[in-house]
């Protein structure tokens, strides 16, 4: 069963019939960004009260109302990070999405654009990082370290976004389940859904498809809990976000093998929008660990 609407679920738990059109992918992402960054606020004030990071700088009218550069501690940058992270991520997803439905955008732009459905996650994360990177330039924070303390939070705001996959029946389910692979231990809602009253009003026969947003929350919160444990061992800067990249790269590599998404062609090599891009994170991962590594090795032979 999916609950589009903050008024599908409430009728659902209660039947009452409220007047609450609120999309429930929305309320879960709103809630996947306070959460995230209110752990991300907590790491930071962690990271500088220990002298990794320093004070951020940022605008401030003084008391005769003119802009002044004043130094922060960094979580204090946090609200307006999640902002600016927020906003752009919302436009980058739309953005991926059309481009990933081009054929669907030419027909009908308008309602794409417009559209309170059809986002793509890895979209939003990629030009909401980069944006991000902009801000934490402009505050004049280390870029390294600060990449370290958001990881953590950038996973488990995935594992929670995908929970309004789930909920809302967005269309991010799985290919067609086949029943004779299921093993008998394993519940049936968790092996194939129908996703009745989805957004789109979809109907998907039985047995169903695969809940891939529940595999995922699933898989994001096993990485986070990786990241969370690793964040305050002696690691080089950039060490722990270079995992990050990895652990989400093979994440989505591993659940586009039973997702629904198009398969596009670049220079010959056909493969979805989001397999393109996890084996690019992943590729970034690797080499990010490998540098942070031969640094620590640097170090090590410097010290002795």
């Amino acid at each position: 069963m999916s609950f589009p609407y903050l008024s599908d679920l409430i009728k659902w738990l209660t039947g009452l019939d409220l007047p609450l059109p609120l999309p429930m992918f929305g309320l879960c992402v709103a809630s996947a960004m306070l959460v995230a960054s209110t752990l991300l606020a907590r790491e930071l004030e962690r990271l500088y009260q220990a002298g990794r990071i320093g004070a951020a700088t940022v605008r401030q009218k003084s008391s005769a109302g003119l802009l002044e550069q004043v130094q922060v501690s960094p979580q204090h940058i946090v609200p307006d990070l999640t902002f600016a992270v927020m906003l752009s991520g919302i436009v980058g997803a739309r953005f991926f999405h059309i481009l990933e439905h081009k054929d669907q955008f030419l027909a009908y732009p308008a309602a794409m654009i417009f559209s309170t459905s059809g986002l793509s996650i890895f979209g939003g994360l990629i030009v909401g990082t980069l944006v991000g990177l902009v801000c934490v330039k402009r505050w004049q924070l280390p870029l390294r370290p600060l990449l370290d303390a958001v990881a953590p939070s950038m996973m488990l705001g995935y594992a929670i976004g995908r929970i309004g996959c789930q909920i809302s029946g967005d269309g991010d389910w799985g290919i067609a389940a086949s029943i004779a692979l299921k093993p008998d231990w394993l519940p049936s809602w968790l092996w194939a859904q129908t996703y009745d009253n989805n957004i789109f009003g979809e109907v998907i026969p039985f047995p169903g498809v695969y809940p891939t947003p529940i595999y995922e929350t699933l898989m994001g919160l096993l990485c986070f809990a990786i990241l969370w444990s690793l964040r305050k061992k002696g690691y080089q800067s950039g060490w722990l976000f270079s995992l990050y990249l990895l652990l989400a790269g093979v994440e989505r590599l591993l659940i586009e093998h039973i997702r629904v998404n198009p398969i596009l062609e670049i220079a010959g090599i056909k493969a979805t929008q989001a397999e393109m891009i996890a084996v690019t994170l992943i590729v970034l991962g690797l080499l990010g660990l490998s540098i942070a590594s031969r640094n620590i090795n640097k170090t090590k032979v410097v010290a002795s």
